[in-house]
């Protein structure tokens, strides 16, 4: 099979020819369509986490494709022949307090696609079957692999945010994630703001059901969102300290910031005496569980949501990688075709 490799933090990957992978206990092996990109691939092949993944690595975790091959003991309701998601969550133990709870996203024994194994950049990968997901038919392969980590994510996040109707949500960084938290926003029958410094992405925000827009590099976000009463819940994809600041100084009072985006500058200054008097809860969010993504794509199948992406061959990996550094394109999300 063809598959993106990295064998060098930093370095390019390269396109090599690799056996296909075997399943084995209770995994399915899946002929990949789609396969997103997502900031978090680039972090994993530049090895810029404190946390390093294993070399070599196929990245990719945002990949759908038919289900090929089971392996021994494979259950969970696949079949050959069945559309799946190959999700971040490739693996969780089942059995700790996180994954009896339903929160097994939290669960500290998990390996993640395309970092603690090899993900979805080649024509086939491997996955366990209790956490790949069904892909509703009528699903474009190609918009389904946004939804399994930007539409989920974002999808969770707003849920943890306590949007609700008659409140105001605002959405900072409309982008690959952030296009998809709007849409989740008023889907949850809140008025949502999007702020960004491109006006393109603006635009899509308004097609997309934003009633307000604030350019951040030419407005006072905090100043335009206090004049509609301030945020009663903040989702900050953004990868800039300066984003997260923001949206904490435009809360209403007993309002929720979520964290979402991972800026590689770790921190920013959080005032306490505010904090506390403001009544501000402040949550962290990261991605979503198997019945989220199932819920996630019931909303799609409904055409309750759209994907904004551009098409990429897997030859053109590294091209992709700085585009997506350098935002030259014009879309939200790109995605690999097989």
């Amino acid at each position: 099979m063809r598959a993106a490799v990295v064998h060098r933090f930093g370095a390019p990957l390269t396109i090599e020819d690799l056996p296909t992978p075997v399943p084995g206990e209770g995994e399915v092996l899946v002929r990949v369509e789609a396969a997103g990109l997502c900031h978090t691939d680039i972090h994993a092949a530049h090895g810029d986490w404190p946390v390093k993944p294993k070399l070599p690595l196929i990245p990719g975790h945002e990949g759908v494709g038919i289900v090929e091959a089971l392996g021994p003991g494979a259950r969970n309701g696949i079949a050959e022949g069945d559309r799946v998601a190959v999700p971040w969550l490739g693996y969780a133990c089942g059995h700790c307090r996180h994954c009896a709870s339903g929160w097994e996203t939290l669960c500290e024994s998990q390996l993640n696609m395309g970092y603690g194994m090899d993900g979805s950049y080649a024509e086939y990968v491997k996955g366990h079957a209790r956490h790949v997901v069904k892909v509703p038919d009528g699903i474009d392969p190609f918009e389904a692999a946004p939804l399994t980590c930007a539409g989920v994510t974002t999808y969770k996040a707003v849920k943890v945010s306590g949007a609700r109707p008659a409140g105001l949500t605002a959405v900072w960084g409309v982008g690959g994630l952030g296009h998809m938290a709007v849409q989740y926003a008023r889907a949850f029958g809140s008025t949502v703001v999007a702020v960004d410094v491109h006006d393109d992405k603006l635009a899509a925000a308004r097609t997309l059901g934003a009633e307000h827009v604030v350019n951040a590099a030419e407005q006072d976000a905090v100043a335009e969102i206090a004049r509609l009463g301030g945020a009663d819940a903040a989702i900050v994809t953004a990868a800039t300290p300066i984003a997260f600041r923001q949206a904490f100084d435009a809360m209403a009072r007993g309002g929720t910031v979520v964290f979402v985006g991972l800026p590689a500058h770790n921190e920013f200054p959080l005032p306490i005496f505010e904090t506390v008097l403001r009544g501000i809860t402040i949550r962290g969010s990261i991605v979503g569980t198997h019945l989220d993504l199932e819920e996630v794509f019931r909303l799609h199948a409904e055409g309750r949501t759209a994907v904004l992406y551009d098409k990429r061959p897997l030859e053109a990996v590294n091209e992709a990688f700085e585009e997506v550094l350098q935002e030259a394109t014009g879309k939200p999300r790109l995605v690999f075709g097989f």
